[in-house]
């Protein structure tokens, strides 16, 4: 199995109804599996109901869910977002005492490595695709990033 095929999977399984997934080959298991948000319900606190035939006020007590409210962010559309070419785990650094690849601040040429995405024990250096400045790096060494996920915004 090589990486286009995983590729290939990784979009028709996230294009799917499907939440888990596995896919066997020769001595390679593929395993995806989506994560669902649960559903939070939210109710009133006091819900009062008169009947109409005059019945006296019944009283319901429910716990109201409270979401946290996201800010919203907004984005400078004049910055380019690399993103993740697959499923793995994202390291700034060649090894766990170097250095990272790239800083915040720092000006990247096409072609520059600026980190390595590990997927199924292969590490893929990933390249930016452009000139320009390091804005934002959006991913933690260490952390699973998924297909798709911005890793760092730069500005041209």
């Amino acid at each position: 199995m090589n990486i286009n095929d995983v590729k290939t999977l990784m979009e028709l399984f996230s294009e799917s109804k499907l939440s888990e997934f596995e896919f066997s080959k020769n001595d390679t298991t593929l395993r995806l599996k989506k994560e669902s948000a649960p559903l939070v319900e939210s109710m009133p606190v006091n819900s009062h109901h008169t009947a109409s035939n005059s019945l006296p006020i019944l009283e319901s007590s429910f716990e109201t869910a409270i979401l946290p409210v996201k800010e919203e962010i907004v984005i400078d559309e004049t910055l380019v977002e690399v993103l993740s070419p697959m499923v793995g785990t994202f390291y700034a650094s060649s090894s766990p005492g170097a250095a990272p690849y790239v800083e915040k601040g720092q000006r990247v040429k096409t072609g520059d490595v600026v980190c390595i995405v590990e997927a199924m024990k292969l590490f893929n250096e990933i390249e930016a695709e452009q000139n320009g400045e390091i804005v934002e790096i959006l991913a933690e060494s260490g952390e699973l990033v998924e297909f798709g996920q911005p890793l760092f915004r730069i500005r041209p």
